[in-house]
């Protein structure tokens, strides 16, 4: 799977929301400074270029809407990152962050009961 750049990534938080939008719909979404009108439709084109969205045309413009739900982009973007950075390991994932002090003892211990009750 392809990876979205960031900016392409803003733009499908957003589109994930809205369901489906019209480029400036999109715009009128994101954070000032606001990107220019052409900017995000050429960043669309390039995001319906990797197969991530699609649009439906009325007249000669077109209402864009994702190919790829938010969940699935999250499983393939977090195998490809723990594959890559933590060497395939859920093991290692967990250390990296109990030694970054992300996740505390009993939030360890409540993962540890839901593993446990998908096992009966």
């Amino acid at each position: 799977m392809d990876k979205l750049t960031t900016k392409e990534e803003e733009l499908m938080q957003i589109l994930w929301k809205l369901k489906k939008a019209f480029v400036k719909e999109l715009v009128a979404e994101m954070p000032e400074p606001k990107p220019h009108y052409n900017t995000v439709s050429t960043v669309i084109r390039k995001m319906e270029e990797k197969g991530f969205i699609a649009h439906e045309a009325f007249g000669n413009t077109h209402r864009y809407y994702p190919k790829i739900s938010k969940d699935n982009y999250r499983k393939g973007y977090f195998s490809n990152a723990i594959d890559n950075y933590f060497g395939n390991s859920y093991k290692n994932v967990v250390s990296f962050f109990a030694n970054e002090e992300k996740i505390s003892a009993d939030e360890l211990r409540e993962i540890i009961k839901i593993i446990e009750s998908k096992k009966d």
